[in-house]
């Protein structure tokens, strides 16, 4: 018998199994990832994972929807309007890597090994759209400064999702430090709000 295989809430048992899938396609890419290779992981029989989750498909679909909406939560953790522009900016990109930094294999599940997946690709891209959405409608609460244009916010949240992506890459990797990445990301975020009347150095 499967060891872990206890009875267990169902709601705790998905997260299990989850956890269990980020890992081994985090490791492996989504092709090479068995089914059996999860529910090793996950201490569990594979009859038990294909209860929950009816095929890998599924199972990968499961993963993305959960650690899209992980990060989500982690971008808006520590928004405050009342901040100065500088400093919202600073939390946005501090959140965004963090994020990566504490959570790599997560991050290689959403951002390469979905991408290097075509059955998933407009799962990805709606993942994208939600983030820079949200990135975009922070943008805006946290922006004081006259004649700013929804256009500006729009394109400034996707310059820090693609440099994010990139930047985000090398820190799940340990190739870049988080506070010199952060210092480094922030400082092309804030170039993008030129447009709406602010400077790096503008203490508005």
């Amino acid at each position: 018998m499967v060891s872990g295989t206890k009875r267990l809430p169902r709601a705790v048992r998905e997260q299990q199994m989850l956890d269990a899938a980020i890992t081994v396609f985090a490791e492996h890419g989504y092709s090479d990832s068995s089914m059996d290779a999860i529910a090793a992981q996950a201490q569990i029989s594979k009859p038990m994972l294909y209860l929950y989750y009816g095929s890998k498909d599924e199972l990968f679909s499961a993963c993305i929807a959960r650690e899209s909406g992980r990060f989500l939560d982690a971008m808006s953790a520590g928004f405050d309007p009342e901040l100065r522009q500088r400093d919202q900016a600073r939390t946005l990109v501090r959140e965004f890597l963090r994020y990566v930094y504490e959570n790599a294999q997560s991050w290689r599940v959403l951002y390469r090994v979905s991408i290097g997946t075509a059955a998933f690709a407009d799962v990805v891209i709606e993942s994208r759209q939600a983030i820079t959405r949200m990135i975009t409608d922070l943008i805006r609460r946290g922006t004081t400064v006259e004649g700013a244009r929804d256009i500006d916010f729009e394109l400034t949240a996707v310059a820090l999702v693609g440099a994010g992506e990139a930047v985000a890459d090398r820190i799940s990797d340990g190739d870049i430090d988080l506070d010199d990445a952060t210092e480094l990301l922030l400082g092309i975020t804030w170039r993008g709000l030129v447009g709406v009347g602010s400077s790096f150095d503008d203490e508005s």
